[in-house]
């Protein structure tokens, strides 16, 4: 049971760490962080729930449309809700780089109790594939989650909004284009493989933008 649970929870704890680490301007606080991880780990039982019901009750018939559409909206709304609720205006959310770790604190939350609950149920045999794909994948939405989160705040134009909105759909659509994929049984690990570059490449431009929004916002605040 030990090495089970610590399967499930070491590929989320390493992937957190990587993006803590990759901030070398400011330290985030570890307690609003570690709440925002409790959250999402939280989270992920209403939303179970309610995946459960939708799919008992058939109330969506279409395969497609109950597991690469309102599964990737319901997992990414909860996990934007968060945010905007509990951090958004946080006094301690206050460089832009706050916003991706925020969100990767989120979406690691849910990962990983979703990766603990999959292994105690299908075995310790699935905790490599499952860190590769679904652990990483929620991180990197999360990622992106959290760039526009930071530029809605920090962003001095008319664009807060947009941006605000774009934390949202972001995610949501990189979420339907990874669950899209997992409707190609016999050939989804082609598709898998080039999409996963992407989604790294795409998520690690927002960091590195992300630090660049950052020093820009040290400098006007006379920090550095």
């Amino acid at each position: 049971m030990i090495i089970l649970l610590s399967a499930a929870i070491a590929p989320g704890c390493a992937l957190f760490s990587y993006f803590y680490l990759r901030n070398q301007m400011e330290t985030e606080p570890r307690k609003t962080l570690f709440r925002t991880f409790i959250f999402g780990l939280l989270i992920t039982f209403p939303i179970m729930f309610i995946q459960h019901v939708m799919q008992e009750e058939s109330l969506i018939s279409n395969p497609f449309l109950l597991n690469a559409v309102f599964s990737s909206a319901l997992e990414e709304f909860f996990k934007w809700f968060i945010i905007f609720a509990f951090v958004f205006r946080h006094v301690e959310f206050d460089d832009p780089y706050d916003g991706i770790l925020y969100g990767a604190a989120a979406s690691l939350g849910f990962a990983t109790m979703e990766n603990i609950l999959y292994l105690l149920t299908f075995g310790i045999d699935t905790a490599f594939m499952r860190a590769l794909l679904p652990v990483s994948s929620h991180a990197l939405f999360g990622v992106v989650m959290g760039y526009y989160f930071g530029k809605s705040k920090f962003t001095k134009t008319n664009y807060s909004k947009e941006y605000l909105a774009l934390s949202l759909l972001a995610p949501f659509f990189l979420h339907f284009a990874y669950n899209s994929i997992l409707v190609f049984e016999d050939y989804w690990i082609y598709l898998m493989t080039p999409f996963m570059l992407f989604l790294w490449w795409f998520a690690l431009k927002k960091v590195k933008l992300a630090h660049e929004h950052l020093i820009k916002h040290l400098i006007e605040q006379n920090k550095i």
